[in-house]
């Protein structure tokens, strides 16, 4: 069973957030959360929500808690998903700069060789984003903006944003019931 680190921040995307964690439900996984006050407060925006409302994460972790399991590389995560990812998280990354838990366990993540997704939502991206998005990825990262996949024709957002969810979980390495492909036949 894959041990997943989910951490949600300020960043306008939460419908891709609850469709990850909803793909997630009934899968062989092991998932806890962090989320940042920024993303508490983008949940309530967009989703009238909470992350403690979130389906399939077991335990969330107070952003603020240095002394919480994510920050240390024993608590052997095998991967660790930042959705959405705001610029501000991203910079802090790319810096090495830990000023909150989601920040410290993404840098534990990079330390250990383990997976870290980041899931950037901003647009149009300056030199800046750029700059901070080839340095995570030259230290180990993986970037994947939320992009859905529309060959498979999705008639609303929520099937738009299950496209993406599985192309998270392809760098997750999880084969998901009911993914579908390209061109491939059951």
């Amino acid at each position: 069973m894959k041990k997943i680190l989910v951490a949600v921040t300020g960043a306008s995307a939460m419908l891709y957030t609850q469709s990850f964690l909803e793909m997630l439900e009934g899968e062989q996984v092991s998932v806890h959360g962090i989320c940042s006050e920024a993303g508490e407060k983008v949940l309530e925006l967009e989703g009238h929500t909470n992350s403690k409302s979130l389906p399939t994460v077991s335990e969330w972790f107070d952003c603020r808690d240095f002394t919480a399991a994510p920050a240390s590389g024993s608590a052997a995560y095998d991967a660790m998903v930042v959705i959405p990812c705001s610029m501000g998280t991203l910079a802090a990354i790319a810096s090495g700069i830990t000023q909150n838990l989601v920040h410290r366990a993404a840098d534990v993540m990079l330390k250990e060789k383990k997976t870290l997704i980041l899931v950037p939502r901003e647009t149009p991206l300056n030199r800046t984003h750029l700059q901070n998005m080839l340095t995570v990825h030259d230290a180990g990262a993986v970037i994947c903006p939320p992009h859905p996949g529309f060959y498979f024709n999705p008639e609303t957002l929520k099937e738009a944003a299950l496209t993406f969810s599985w192309r998270l979980a392809d760098q997750l390495g999880l084969e998901i019931k009911g993914r579908r492909r390209w061109r491939s036949t059951p």
